[in-house]
């Protein structure tokens, strides 16, 4: 928690649950994540949270912007962005959408199938296009290998086909998964394309840009590895596998920008045990999956959490959310523990929930209010 977001909950004291985001912290992650990867053009994944000061800082700071829908795009354009400094990066698009981001100056799109070629082929002519291929996902906390990506003897031939159709075969793309903690999935993915690169050059393809996707952690209860470290490990593949001929790099974090900027309070409307005997006590808080934390689905992203009684003896607990469906269980499995003396009414923090909090949170499920968000 930075010291503006505690000295706006301890003066606002806020009703619960909301987020609170410290934008400067933004602008610092943006400037760290530069100077690890200086050659690369970062893209920022608008998905993670499109809130419009996070956005307009980006500007300020000539950050690019990866954009999965034309809603997103409009944001953008919005808050200053110019239109050729937003990729397409949704590999399933309308038609529509293709043809309203092509109208806007939006130039840059991704596909990795024959089908959503055409697609661009019809609606946005003569534009940049980029293959995404399917890379290996361990080490990543948030998987995304199964529903995206093409193989690579298919990413080849879709390529050729770009430019016969008319398109840009600008470069080509991959994601490690969300949440990576390990340094050799970049390392391999590399690999991987540098291969695909060297083979569509020698069929004439006029192929020079590699996107690494995004997949930079934060720290959420366990240790990760510094932004320096994944920076170090990229170049240094980038360098064995394309030599001085280095293509035009693209990054595109989200999670690593705005993750640790933020901080949800939540309050504790329920703690309690299923029998007098029960070592395990259940907390239920006023936020839950349904209200945002939908990444703790699978208990995949595990937030710290602080309360006000922290140092004190702790015990185990389940944590849940407050609405009435089964599935509204954030942690049960993952050991977790909590001062005993937590009560109802308390307030808890849950840190480093800037990112993929307030876009998941539902619209008043249960009839409870989306999430409240305050940039500061």
């Amino acid at each position: 928690m930075t010291p503006k977001i505690a000295r706006f909950l301890a003066d606002r004291q806020p009703a619960t649950p909301c987020l609170v985001l410290d934008v400067d912290r933004v602008e610092e992650n943006f400037r760290a994540l530069a100077a690890a990867l200086p050659l690369a053009q970062i893209y920022y994944a608008v998905k993670a949270n499109p809130a419009a000061p996070v956005l307009e800082r980006l500007v300020q700071l000539d950050s690019r912007f990866d954009a999965a829908s034309f809603e997103e795009i409009e944001f953008c354009l919005a808050v200053g962005a110019r239109a050729d400094a937003i990729s397409f990066g949704n590999t399933i698009k309308k038609g529509s959408a293709i043809s309203a981001a092509h109208a806007a100056g939006v130039s840059m799109f991704a596909f990795d199938s024959a089908e959503e070629l055409e697609k661009l082929a019809v609606h946005a002519p003569g534009a940049r296009v980029y293959c995404r291929i399917l890379v290996e996902n361990a080490g990543a906390d948030w998987p995304l290998s199964r529903k995206f990506g093409t193989t690579i003897e298919t990413a080849k031939d879709l390529m050729i086909r770009a430019g016969e159709m008319g398109l840009d075969p600008f470069g080509l793309s991959f994601h490690v998964g969300s949440q990576q903690t390990s340094t050799a999935s970049y390392e391999a993915a590399i690999g991987r394309v540098g291969m695909l690169f060297t083979d569509l050059k020698e069929a004439g393809v006029n192929v020079r840009m590699v996107n690494l996707g995004g997949g930079f952690p934060v720290r959420y209860s366990s240790e990760v590895p510094e932004i320096d470290q994944f920076g170090d490990a990229i170049m240094t593949a980038m360098t064995r596998h394309f030599g001085n001929a280095l293509p035009e790099m693209v990054i595109e974090p989200g999670r690593f920008v705005v993750g640790d900027a933020g901080v949800v309070q939540a309050e504790v409307v329920l703690v309690t045990r299923k029998s007098k005997d029960d070592p395990i006590r259940w907390v239920y808080l006023d936020i839950g999956r349904f209200g945002g934390l939908a990444e703790t689905e699978g208990e995949a992203i595990k937030y710290r959490i602080t309360t006000p009684h922290d140092g004190g003896q702790t015990g185990p607990v389940a944590i849940a959310g407050p609405t009435c469906d089964g599935a509204d269980i954030m942690y049960e499995k993952s050991n977790y523990r909590m001062p005993l003396a937590l009560a109802c009414g308390d307030r808890v923090e849950l840190l480093a929930t800037g990112a993929y909090v307030t876009t998941y949170a539902s619209q008043r499920f249960n009839g409870f209010a989306p999430l409240a968000e305050y940039y500061v």
